[in-house]
């Protein structure tokens, strides 16, 4: 029977099944990879307050935590979409801060306002809040092919600036983990195209036994 298994299709079908497999075992690590993560930004929420890495801007590890840092002058300005602790949306107003002669500089969400394209009272000074990524705008093929630069850390400052409600802190709740599901999504498909050519071969076999 496995002499007359068609050769090319078989090593097809089997290079993908292999390949689905594959994907569902590397899902299953990130998935313990996620779970670690969070465990880890779910005690920072409880942890002391400490100073923003400006030497490690990228560094995960101090997501959620409450960092405190100062914005020696605001050198830009974007809006995003967002809510304010109250859970009213409106336009967060997040600013790139200078800290030194040199670095990649501080993100600061100083609040959120109720209209876009406001003018914002604030240069600067003293921010405390908690960390969270700052906003990613780099387009989604580039970053799941992993071209995007690492994304900075982002203070929610806890007081707003002048004219703006604070802007509702990030929770790790919010952060999704759907790598356990993903797994079992290619196991099934691995399954299923497993199934699918062994029905298609056995019709074949039989089509060829009653010639």
């Amino acid at each position: 029977m496995i002499r007359k298994l068609p050769i090319v299709p078989t090593i097809v079908v089997a290079l993908a099944i292999a390949a689905m497999i594959g994907l569902g075992i590397w899902q299953l690590g990130r998935a313990h990879q996620k779970e670690a993560a969070l465990a880890i930004w779910r005690a920072n929420m409880t942890r002391p307050a400490t100073a923003y890495p400006a030497q490690r801007p990228t560094d995960e590890t101090y997501l959620f935590r409450r960092l405190s840092a100062n914005c020696l002058r605001v050198i830009g300005w974007q809006e995003v979409g967002g809510r304010s602790t109250d859970g009213k949306s409106g336009w967060r107003h997040i600013a790139t801060c200078a800290t030194g002669a040199e670095g990649p500089g501080l993100v600061v969400d100083v609040g959120v306002s109720t209209l876009p394209n406001i003018k914002i009272a604030w240069a600067g000074g003293p921010v405390r809040g908690l960390a969270t990524h700052e906003p990613d705008n780099t387009p989604w093929i580039a970053r799941l092919a992993r071209h995007g630069s690492p994304l900075r850390l982002m203070i929610v400052a806890e007081s707003a600036a002048p004219g703006l409600a604070p802007s509702a802190p990030p929770d790790p709740a919010s952060v999704p983990n759907n790598h356990r599901s993903y797994m079992v999504q290619w196991f099934l498909f691995a399954a299923v195209a497993a199934v699918i050519y062994g029905l298609a071969v056995r019709k074949r076999l039989r089509d060829q036994a009653a010639k």
